[in-house]
């Protein structure tokens, strides 16, 4: 079993960064894929990256590439989510995932995921 706690939302300005932690519990962390999503009011939660136990192995939604950088850190069992150019659209509650499958057709679908966090919420003003 795995227990994730996310940790560094808050309120940013648009055009602002932000870095989001995951801290996962389990001493079998990096044998997990982890995951990005975010849920925004009448929307469905949406995937936003994933990375696999290959630091060399990451995805990002279409929406973010070039602005978001996933990173996993297996000796502290963290993940982490560095945010740039910050927009208002990208205000939502954002959700750490652990996957222990993992597989490049898997780590997109939120359904794949085992373990969630409770989510940590990100404003960003205009």
């Amino acid at each position: 079993q795995v227990q994730l706690v996310e940790s560094g939302g808050g309120l940013v300005q648009a055009g602002g960064s932000l870095r989001l932690s995951c801290a996962a519990s389990g001493r079998t962390f990096s044998k997990y894929a982890m995951g990005w999503f975010r849920l925004t009011p009448g929307k469905e939660r949406e995937f936003v990256a994933a990375i696999r136990w290959s630091a060399g192995s990451t995805y990002y939604a279409d929406s973010v590439k070039g602005r978001f950088t996933i990173s996993r850190d297996n000796a502290k069992n963290t993940v982490y989510l560095q945010m740039s150019s910050l927009n208002p659209e990208d205000t939502a509650v954002y959700y750490c995932a652990a996957q222990s499958t993992g597989n490049y057709l898997t780590v997109t679908r939120l359904e794949k995921y085992d373990y969630w966090g409770q989510g940590t919420q990100v404003t960003v003003s205009s």
